[in-house]
Formats: structure tokens, sequence, C-alpha cells
């Protein structure tokens, strides 16, 4: 499955698990003279300054204020200084005192706004008024009911809205929606007032607080129809905007077929429970009319699914109609018989008070379910947002045009869903291999975005997010299983480019296959050849070495020969048949294996090891596929290129089975630069390379080093592992349990832009939606109950709706110890 090879993003996480966290101290605020600032100035680039005399005493509340904003403002690459202005400089910025009293914010050289300084009186109202400043296209201000019903029209159809009022610029509120408005303004239209009249005049009860609204308009193509509004519950920080934001996102309504029990969503993730709506063939639309009408109603306050009895392995009551399942761990769900809409609605809001008041009596401990995901990698797609991709270098598939397109051409397709982080960022990878192939590969390359074609991604089997499946004309689609990067999913297409495996039909082709001149331009994407020698009585050994390389598409290059002179290779390669020919085309070394009574598993199994290195460099793309191993790691540190004098010793000790209990390996640390902080962890202080350390990361968590006194040799090496494992030689550290977590708590990009607001641990759950919006659906229920009755389906229908469990999928997917 692919959640297990999530490599590219997970490894990164994994090398840092084995060292031992440390933040930097906070960035002091720089001092510059002006001609030293301009000349720091980049194009594009945002910079805060101050102008200051360096003996001016009124400044100085000013300019901690600024240098607590630094570290906040540098998180959005906007820098912060302070500019001293000195007699002999001459500066238009620097004029008298009682000048001097504004803040500058210039993008490049231009000037974009001045701020008095009495509005930046703290850390929250300079980021709020910098971001404000910054995001003017993006948050639009409003002061009348007008400009907001105009702004509405403009997005409908096109986008969804977000509405903030907030009671003054410059509070922790106003900098939560522009930090909010900064991750996501090229998404949603937000719109901004602090007019206390116009949140009166859109139904608001609670004037006295901030408020935010979702406006669903992207589904609304009528301009006489009002967008729906989902209320935020909580109060506005930045964590408790994205969790909001993220919900909205979710789909509307989910079917499932598989034990409630074992069902897991992003609601649940985030501290909502779960209603199911049960469902039967016989009464499956009127059920489902049902089941969107209550996610209306909850959205923001519980997940939605459609539970289709018909299904399911498991048994519930006969005359059950709804499954509640609440957020926390190990507490069964609840099998009810609720007689309509209101009932459930009522059952869902009356445990939610329940669980909000558990929740703040112990409000300190942090939901251990928010540590599943960690927002890195949102954060990485939200900083390349604007990096332009060639799209067009890749077919944007449709339900119609799905079968038509497969069927026509030999095809990679690219299941995505574009509300999900993993999702977008491999989207960026995907089109890089599209760059790379552009004229020279028959291969069609296509997407197709499963947020908007569930169907089609539920026919294909597709439960997880992203996935690449290859379509052959007369072949069963093949699954990409490899890591989600733009160099593995290049060598799984070229190496599919051909059969395999290929079958070889003469003694002059084996030996072009052998020596890497038949297949020449593979060769950089697989530097071993597996050759299986059988006569042609070996029905069943073919039949098995077919099955594995079948299942090793993509993976290596696999020939057959099964000629009758198949015996001139078995005696040239001293091979008893049937047999395998591995050729390393690396070293020009050619092994022979036997393969009697050997089953197909049982070859993949050996291909799999002869991939392996016996003394590779480890990277952040192959430490998976070592540690997977279950060995203690014996890694050579090197500040560069391995001595070769180790080298051979090392493999030396390998091809001797004297490392049969290691894996030994070698780290360079100016190809991955983490090995820095993993030594530095180790030792304190950066040691002298090259340095030889074992790992013991399976059992004790004990490290050892390599004297620094001896040389690496043979001899020296072999004496120290013999003392290691009598027990005579100390470790230098002990890995403690506790490193192996998360580097941090979920959403840590959002927990750095919201530091400041400490009141709200970071990784808490929102709560449920106030019941303003309920109360108004309500109203409009009960004013014409029976034309609600006769609404027609298509008027509830929801374009994006999921047909298959790909939360509970797309959450293992995003576990850390699932290599994410």
């Amino acid at each position: 499955m692919m959640s297990s090879d999530f490599s590219v993003f997970s490894t990164e996480v994994f090398f840092v698990v084995i060292c031992i966290l440390y933040t930097s101290a906070e960035d002091p605020l720089p001092e510059l003279s002006p001609q030293k600032y301009f000349s720091t100035l980049q194009p594009g680039k945002a910079s805060l300054a101050y102008f200051c005399h360096a003996d001016s005493p009124s400044t100085s509340v000013v300019l901690e204020q600024l240098n607590e904003a630094v570290r906040p403002l540098q998180d959005y690459g906007i820098s912060v200084a302070k500019v001293n202005c000195a007699k002999e400089e001459t500066s238009r910025y620097c004029g008298k005192e009682k000048d001097l009293m504004k803040a500058y914010l210039f993008r490049g050289n231009i000037l974009l706004r001045d701020f008095p300084t009495d509005a930046l009186f703290d850390v929250n109202a300079i980021v709020a008024h910098v971001l404000f400043a910054l995001l003017f296209n993006e948050v639009k201000y409003i002061t009348t009911l007008e400009d907001l019903q105009n702004i509405e029209n403009t997005v409908k159809g096109k986008a969804n809205m977000i509405f903030s009022y907030v009671r003054a610029i410059g509070t922790p509120e106003h900098r939560a929606v522009m930090e909010a408005a900064f991750v996501y303004g090229t998404t949603y239209q937000f719109v901004l007032t602090t007019e206390i009249g116009l949140l009166e005049s859109i139904g608001s009860e609670e004037i006295e607080h901030a408020h935010l609204y979702f406006f669903h308009c992207k589904l609304v193509s009528d301009l006489t129809e009002r967008c729906r509004r989902t209320l935020m519950g909580q109060p506005l920080t930045t964590l408790n905007i994205h969790a909001f934001v993220k919900i909205m996102k979710a789909p509307l309504l989910t079917e499932v077929a598989e034990d409630p029990q074992q069902v897991s969503t992003v609601h649940l993730q985030l501290g909502l429970p779960l209603v199911f709506i049960v469902s039967q063939k016989a009464t499956y639309e009127a059920e489902r009319r049902t089941a969107e009408w209550v996610a209306w109603r909850l959205l923001g306050k519980a997940g939605v699914l459609l539970l289709l009895r018909d299904s399911l392995e498991v048994n519930i009551p006969q005359h059950t109609n709804v499954v509640f399942k609440r957020a926390e761990k190990e507490v069964p769900v609840e099998f009810l018989v609720l007689p309509d809409i209101d009932s459930i609605i009522s059952h869902v809001e009356n445990n939610m008070h329940i669980e909000e008041a558990v929740e703040s009596e112990d409000s300190d401990v942090e939901d251990p379910d928010m540590d599943i995901q960690d927002d890195e990698v949102a954060e990485t797609v939200y900083r390349d947002r604007k990096r332009p991709l060639p799209l067009e270098l890749t077919v944007e598939l449709t339900e119609e045009m799905f079968n038509r397109t497969v069927t026509a051409s030999d095809s990679i397709v690219l299941f995505y869903a574009g509300w999900q982080a993993v999702s977008m960022a491999f989207l960026q990878s995907y089109i890089d291999v599209a760059v790379k192939l552009k004229g020279m590969s028959a291969m069609l390359l296509t997407r197709i975005n499963c947020a908007d074609w569930s169907d089609v991604c539920t026919k294909q089997n597709v439960t997880e997010f992203p996935a690449v499946k290859m379509y052959k004309k007369g072949e069963n689609p093949v699954s990409y299983a490899g890591m989600l990067g733009t160099e593995d999913l290049l060598k799984f297409i070229q190496l599919n480019r051909i059969s395999c495996p290929v079958t070889i039909t003469s003694i002059q082709e084996a030996e072009e296959y052998l020596n890497g001149e038949l297949y020449e331009d593979l060769i950089t994407y697989s530097s071993l050849s597996v050759l299986g020698l059988f006569s042609p009585t070996m029905t069943t050994a073919k039949e098995d070495f077919t099955e594995a390389g079948n299942h090793l598409k993509g993976c290596v290059l696999t020939g057959i020969y099964s000629e009758e002179d198949v015996w001139i290779l078995a005696n040239k390669y001293a091979a008893a048949l049937p047999a395998l020919l591995l050729a390393r085309h690396k070293d020009g070394k050619i092994e022979s294996i036997p393969l009697a009574g050997t089953h197909a598993q049982d070859i993949v199994q050996i291909i799999t090891d002869a991939l392996r290195e016996a003394f590779p460099e480890i990277t952040v793309e192959n430490l998976p596929t070592y540690f997977r191993l279950q060995k203690p790691l014996l890694i050579l540190f090197s500040d560069g290129s391995v001595n070769p004098q180790y080298r051979k010793a090392i493999l030396t000790l390998a091809e001797e089975k004297r490392l049969g209990s290691f894996t030994p390996c070698w780290l360079n640390l100016k190809n991955t630069p983490v090995g820095r902080g993993i030594l530095q962890a180790y030792f304190g202080l950066l040691p002298p390379l090259p340095l030889v350390v074992l790992v013991n990361l399976h059992s004790s968590g004990q490290v050892f080093a390599f004297p620094s006194d001896q040389s690496i040799t043979e001899q020296n090496l072999a004496l120290w592992l013999k003392k290691l494992e009598a027990g005579l030689e100390n470790h230098i550290t002990i890995l403690s349990a506790q490193e192996w977590k998360p580097p941090l708590p979920a959403y840590d990009f959002l927990s750095m832009m919201d530091a400041t607001t400490t009141q709200h641990p970071t990784g808490k759950a929102p709560g449920c939606v106030k019941e303003t919006y309920a109360q108004e659906i309500e109203r409009e229920q009960h004013e014409d109950k029976r034309a609600i009755r006769k609404e027609p389906a298509e008027t509830l229908r929801i374009k994006h709706w999921n047909r298959n469990n790909w939360f509970k999928e797309t959450e293992k997917s995003l576990r850390p110890h699932k290599e994410l």
C-alpha cells in the first residue's frame, strides 16, 4: 500500500526522531544604518522598519514590541529592522524627533504604507497590521450590508467566502483572521468588517464577540439564491480557524459500508462525533436525502455518514436507524432509533454539550488524536502555492473521459484530492515527472481529482490519496507503491516500458541483457538486471518466476530465458537449473542462485535482498529500506565521500559474514545535513570526522562510538565489535522511548503562527457550532415543512460527496509511524 511508503515526507521526520530536538534562540531585532538597511531590501520581499535616533528614550516600548514580532513575521518571510538615524547620514525617513513616530512597510524598495507607532501597541497588532497591508487584495474590508451582498454575488459559482467580524483592527482576533487569510487567501474570498451593525444585519445574536462565517457560495449558480452560512462556534484563534476550515473542506456526506466502530474521519480527529444514518437498498434515496439534511444542520458540529446496511459484514440491531459515535477513544458506538431529523440534531447537540464540559475541566490535556498529522506538509504546499505548474503537460480526466482515455492508450493516472495537503504536494512531483518525460515517452500522463469525481475513484478501488495507477491495454492496472517523489515515480514509469519479466529469445540477446547493452537507457533506473534460466519443461518454476516479476514491476529489470540451449548459459555461469542470474552493473559481477523448489514470494525476497547494497550511503529516501531490517545500524559518518580504505575494510568484513548482526552503512553530511544534528544529539558537540557509530535502535536504544584514537581498519573494527557483543564497551548515550514520537504537536506551522495566543493550547479540538445557524434553519423548516418534504433531491445534491471510507485510510497514511 502506498501509505506505508510516504517516505519523501516521512523519513525527514524519522531522521529528526533520532536526534534530540532543540529550538533556536529568539532572533534579535537587527539594528542597521539607513544605507545598510536599504541595501538589504530585495525585490518582492516585505520588510518592516522603524527609524529612530539611537539615544531616543521614547522608543523603548515600541522596540520591545517590535522585538517580539521579529519571529512571527519571519515565519511569513517578512523581515523587521530598527534603523538608527545617525547625524552623518541623511534619509527622508530620518526627520525630526516628532516625525519618528512611525514604522514603514516596504516591498522591495517600494513603500507600501506607514503605521503610527500608537497602532503597534503589541505583537498582535504589529502582525495584524502588517499582514492586513500585504493582503490588501485577498481580504476585502467592508462597512455595509450592500458591500457584503455584492461580494457574495461576485463569488457565487466560483468560490466560497469567509466573512469575519472583529471588534477592532489590531486585536488578537484580527491577527488570527489575517494569518488564516495568509494561508487560505488564494482559495477563499476573505471579507472583514469592524461594523457591529453589519453583524446584526445578518442575524447574529451574540454581537459582543468576534464572529467568523463560512459562506458556501461555490455551489450556488443563481444570483437570487442566498449562500448557505455556517457559523464558527469557537473563539477566533489561528488554530480554531484552521480546524474549522478543514471541516468545511471535507466532503459534506460520506458513504461507508463497514463497522462504525472502525470508521474514522477528519471530524473524529478534530474531536467531533460521527452520526451514521443507516440505509438499505429499498429506501436508499430517501435516507440519503435525510442524511444530506442532517449533514447541513450539523455542519461544524459532527460528521455525517450514510451507512449501507446491506453491505455490512457486522450486524446492527434491526430497528436502528442512527448510529452515534463519540469522539473519545474506546467508547462504544450507540445504536439509536430516532423518529425525525430534529431528534437526531437534539441528540447530537445534547451530547456535544457534555463533551465540551468535560474538555473545559481538563483544558490542559491535548487531544491525543491531534498528533496524527504533521502540518509541515500543508506548510510546504502553501509555501509553494504560487509556483507555476505546467498542468497542461497532463490530461485532466472527468467521469466521461476516464474509461475512453485509459482504454485508448497506455496511461498513468494520478488519483488525488484537491483538499488534501499530501495530494497537492505530490502533484508537484507528478508534474515534474511530466516535464522530464515531455516528448520522450508514449505513456500518457493524466490526473483526476477524486473530490470532484468520487464515483470514478471508487470504481477504480482507490481508497487513499494520492494514488498512482498504470493502465496498459490487455493488462490489469498496476498500482505504484513507491515513495512520493519525482525520481522513484520516474523509475516506475520507465521500467514499465518493457514487460516484467521480458522474454529473451537468444543466447546473444541474453548476454546483451546481462551486460546492460540490451536496455542501456534503463540501466540508470535499475543497477541490477535479473535473468531467470529455465528449461522449456519447467512450467511451474517459470510461472512462479513470472508471478514474482509481475510483483516487482517498476522496481527492477527482470527477464526470462527458456530456450533449448539454456544449458549454455547455465554452464557458463555455473548455475543449476532453474536458476537466477543477478547482474550487478556497477561492479560488473554476475551471481547465480539456484531456484529449485523456490516459490514466487521467495523469489521476490531474493531479488529484494539483492537490490540492497552491502555498504550503502544512507539518505532520506532509502533509510526505511534498511531500517526495516531490524538490525543495529553500523554507520560511518563522513564529511564528503567515504575513504576507499574505510570502504574496503567494512566491505571485507561484510563479505566474510562478520557483520551479519548489523547493517553497515555510511552517511555523507554534505548530502544529508541532518546528520550533523544527529551527531550533536549523540555527543553534545560535533565530533571529529570520519567516525563510526553503532546505533541499536530496535532494542535498547544504546549508541556506541568507535574509539577516535584508533584507525578504521578491518582488524580494529572486528575487535571493537567483539567487545560490543561481549558487553565490554560503554555506550555514549541511550535513545529514550520519548524520542520516538512526532517531532512537534499537530499543526506545528499554525502553532508557530499563533504562538502568542497561549490561552488556547495547541491541538485542542473545536467545540460545537453555536445554535444560531441551526435555529435559523429550524425556523425555515417550521415555516414550510410541507415544502421541505417535497424538496427535490437535486437541490440538495452535494457535488463533492465521498462514496468510500477515504478518511479512515487517509488517517492511516498520515500516522507518523506509517512514515509520514
